[in-house]
């Protein structure tokens, strides 16, 4: 009934103060709620929690070389609010001679640093399984070493929801260089298997209903940035050591989530992803009969799951994109699950 949001600012005002009230009257054990504000655009709100007791998190980044990338992630989460943090950084198989010198002043200039060393070869659930054993804290965030974060109130922001009894993992927004997005949670189905929803869609877009600026329950969200439970995480035995590089965290909370454990996505906690630099591409027969096989493992474990659908995603849309467009029935049919290449088939 308005040429524009801004001639009813009341209305706004009003849908802070109910969801304000909400939180007052429900019984899941919410954190102490600071302020409801506005969030990416009138309509859309964003709860300020306050998280009791400053639990220590053990922050987990595996790393090979790229000291550049390294000390930019590190330093990045030291500038944010939340400090009563530790890092774990394993070394893997680095080859030169200025990582080692690095190290050395890393861990001279930040107290809270850990250097762990794990001589097999790359393994991402490995790696990080093995590097658990070091971890002091209540909650671990896995984190690549390929990030920079952008929110200084990111570590807060995934505490806020990982604190809940009914919360296993919570994720963050993920942006590549160019402010475009590299992931904004996680559909089952994409591609046959898994995928990041709106790769590529510019961060200050609204994506569809708004879902890629909202905090939401999915399925999967991506390791490069997750925080769990540590007690959860030895519960259902950590990442999937067969995996070794690909799904491996799509894994990790499927098994949380048949804890019925809810897996959430808060874009509110977001980082810059330069993807990949430290492992490369697959991009060798090696590499590609290695993804081949974890594909079909992945694909033998949830093949239910997968025929079913994502219940976080609706039938309409594609599995062939991941901007939620509608499907195109010459080529797919409502509710149909994504074809598996025959080599992946062979596999299973």
């Amino acid at each position: 009934t308005s040429q524009n949001a801004d001639s009813k600012t009341y209305a706004f005002e009003n849908g802070k103060k109910a969801i304000a009230d909400f939180y007052k009257k429900t019984i899941i054990d919410f954190p102490k709620v600071v302020e409801v504000r506005e969030g990416f655009d009138k309509g859309l709100y964003h709860t300020i929690f306050k998280v009791n007791n400053n639990p220590l998190v053990s922050i987990i980044i595996p790393n090979k070389d790229h000291i550049e990338d390294l000390d930019l992630a590190i330093s990045s989460v030291k500038k944010g609010s939340y400090q009563n943090i530790e890092f774990i950084v394993v070394e893997n198989n680095s080859t030169e001679k200025k990582t080692f010198l690095y190290y050395e002043e890393m861990l001279k200039l930040y107290k809270n640093v850990k250097l762990v060393t794990y001589e097999g070869r790359f393994n991402y659930s490995r790696i990080n399984n093995f590097a658990t054993q070091f971890a002091s804290g209540e909650y671990l965030l896995f984190l690549n070493n390929d990030v920079e974060m952008i929110n200084p109130d990111s570590i807060n922001e995934l505490l806020s929801y990982i604190v809940r009894s009914d919360v296993g993992a919570v994720g963050a927004k993920l942006l590549y260089k160019d402010k475009t997005i590299q992931h904004a949670g996680v559909v089952l189905g994409f591609g046959g298997i898994a995928g990041h929803t709106f790769i590529g869609v510019l961060d200050n877009d609204h994506s569809y209903m708004n879902r890629s600026q909202t905090v939401q329950d999915y399925n999967a969200v991506t390791a490069a940035c997750l925080m769990t439970k540590k007690s959860l995480f030895m519960e259902v035995g950590g990442f999937t050591e067969i995996l070794e590089v690909a799904f491996n965290d799509i894994d990790l909370c499927m098994k949380i989530r048949e804890k019925n454990k809810l897996v959430v996505y808060n874009p509110y906690a977001s980082f810059f992803h330069y993807e990949s630099k430290t492992r490369g591409l697959e991009d060798t027969e090696e590499k590609v009969k290695r993804f081949n096989k974890e594909v079909a493992i992945f694909a033998s474990r949830y093949a239910d799951k997968l025929s079913s659908g994502d219940e976080y995603y609706n039938p309409n849309l594609t599995l062939r994109k991941s901007d939620f467009s509608l499907r195109n029935l010459q080529y797919e049919k409502i509710g149909e699950p994504y074809p598996l290449p025959k080599e992946i088939k062979d596999l299973m």
